[in-house]
């Protein structure tokens, strides 16, 4: 430890050099991993704040909340098996609205609830949907940056009916889209209002609070539904996974280009210093303690650029406009600074094994001509 520290004292300009390729790569690393929590969750906050465990829906929707319909009927059958309390209906259904008077269209996501039931968020602001009645909804707040206020008349654009804001949620988004979540009267008059079904009242899906064994029941006694994990519910959000992919590829490849460039930098500079580890080990320095050297200023720069890389991330994440979804918790954090100092560890491998092979005599020799 002695001799890594030292040398890093000596030759201040060039580790500080590394140092700030290091803290450019992690902070690169850790934004990036934060844009791509953020947008994962913008995609699907509103299913995944959900409390259910699973999701009824059709046999043939490929999970997809907009492709299922179930009816009543599913209802009260997943009701009979996981008890009234644990099975609500989930109506799903992508619009657009306007303001009423005004010709800005919005393109939002209505999601019918009960008022009162454990899908229904709490208000932030406002009255929540059980208070505020039927004819009100409960919307995102991201909907105030185009000018929706509490009071204010939304307007659908496909059938007419109207709803009046009672109050907002706090980052309730599905599919980049801001909801709109209506009572299952409104959802009722809606269906009738569009044309839609035969007068029997369908939803997307029949959210359940269910363990292993209820969802297999579930499952056999019902085959033309399907039961569906909220993970798997959450994936089959259109674009969730192309998008968290091409996001996960990119943190992949900067995990390896920052291995790559810390085991060039410390490579080149352990050739430089073959003479003065050979040197050291004539004298009888053990191969095991210039390799843990070398080990530890990898170990030393990596952790202080990724606690510069950390702040530098925290002070952009303070900073950012509410709009952008950047989504960085102490778990994500942790994993990433983990994977981050592993992958510049497994990158010191080549130099150590350079310090392994290093001739003493050999190494001399070279010193001396």
């Amino acid at each position: 430890m002695y001799l890594a520290i030292r040398e890093m004292r000596f030759a201040k300009t060039r580790y500080s050099l590394i140092a700030t390729i290091m803290v450019l790569v992690a902070f690169l690393v850790l934004f990036v991993t934060g844009l791509a929590r953020g947008l994962a969750y913008d995609n699907a906050a509103s299913i995944a704040n959900m409390k259910a465990t699973h999701f009824m829906m059709g046999k043939d929707a490929d999970h997809r909340f907009t492709r299922s319909e179930v009816g009543t009927h599913e209802l009260e059958q997943a009701q009979s098996i996981v008890g009234e309390q644990n099975a609500q209906p989930l109506g799903v259904r992508m619009t657009t609205v306007t303001v009423e008077g005004k010709s800005s269209k919005l393109d939002v996501t209505l999601l019918a609830v009960k008022p009162e039931g454990w899908l229904t968020p709490s208000a932030a602001e406002g009255s929540s949907l059980a208070e505020a009645g039927a004819g009100s909804v409960l919307v995102d707040s991201k909907l105030k940056e185009s000018g929706v206020r509490i009071g204010t008349v939304l307007v659908d654009q496909g059938s007419g009916t109207k709803w009046k804001v009672g109050g907002f949620a706090s980052r309730e988004s599905f599919s980049h889209s801001p909801a709109l979540f209506i009572s299952e009267q409104d959802w009722q008059q809606l269906q009738r209002a569009s044309g839609a079904g035969d007068g029997e009242t369908s939803y997307s899906a029949v959210a359940v609070k269910a363990d292993k064994q209820q969802a297999e029941r579930l499952a056999a006694e019902m085959p033309t539904t399907e039961m569906v994990k909220k993970s798997e519910a959450v994936s089959a959000i259109p674009g969730y996974k192309e998008e968290q992919g091409s996001l996960l590829m990119m943190i992949v490849f900067l995990f390896v280009i920052s291995a790559f460039v810390l085991a060039v930098f410390f490579y080149v500079i352990t050739i430089q210093k073959s003479s003065q580890f050979g040197i050291l080990k004539a004298i009888g320095t053990r191969t095991a303690y210039l390799a843990f050297s070398v080990a530890l200023q990898v170990l030393l720069l990596c952790a202080g650029s990724l606690a510069i890389g950390v702040l530098l991330v925290q002070g952009l994440a303070a900073v950012l406009p509410s709009g952008m979804p950047f989504l960085l918790p102490g778990s994500t954090l942790t994993l990433t600074s983990g994977a981050f100092i592993a992958m510049s560890l497994a990158g010191s491998l080549l130099s150590v094994w350079k310090v392994s092979r290093i001739d003493a005599l050999d190494a001399i020799g070279r010193a001396g001509a």
